[in-house]
């Protein structure tokens, strides 16, 4: 369908206009959009906001270009407000008081800050690690080591602590919620 036609049948409300478009266009924008991020997703939720605010907004749609690269901008500008928004957002990780919990943690003090609920939660969240991630993310976070003496005391590369922790931190992440008390 030419882009004229199908902006046109859009504005006048075509549902079958959208799928078309939505049909056509998805997969390729959802890809793009995971270059980006490296997040499977996140690329799909963006388009799909992308995709529902064009339906939403179809009225107002005033495409100079390709419908192609309307989209592909429309994706791009909200992948960079998202971005913009995470790095406003300081992580839920980093909030958390590493030291603290690292001693109530090892030292099991009853008198603690920490409660023994939450560390009782903490033992749950770092039970959903691998083994490997667990132990490389402990010796990082509550140790307080480099990535360097990781490495070298486990006899692996920095880029593999590097990737278990990110891996460690993703699945913390997707989990933190069950530290909150």
């Amino acid at each position: 369908m030419e882009d004229p036609i199908l902006i046109g049948k859009l504005k006048q409300g075509d549902i079958h206009a959208y799928e078309y478009l939505f049909d056509h266009y998805y997969d390729w924008l959802c890809n793009y959009i995971f270059k980006l991020s490296g997040n499977r997703n996140l690329s799909k939720d963006i388009v799909q906001d992308v995709m529902v605010r064009i339906w939403e907004k179809r009225n107002q749609i005033n495409i100079k270009s390709s419908i192609k690269s309307y989209l592909f901008k429309s994706c791009h500008n909200q992948f960079l407000m998202h971005v913009r928004r995470e790095k406003k957002q300081p992580d839920l990780l980093d909030k958390i008081r590493w030291d603290t919990i690292y001693n109530s943690y090892f030292e099991k003090q009853e008198d603690d800050v920490y409660p023994k609920t939450a560390r009782l939660k903490l033992d749950e969240l770092l039970d959903k690690l691998p083994p490997k991630c667990k132990e490389i993310f402990i010796m990082n976070k509550l140790e307080r080591r480099k990535y360097r003496e990781i490495a070298e005391d486990m006899g692996i590369s920095i880029k593999t602590v590097e990737n278990q922790m990110s891996k460690a931190l993703r699945i913390i992440r997707e989990n933190a919620s069950m530290l909150m008390l």
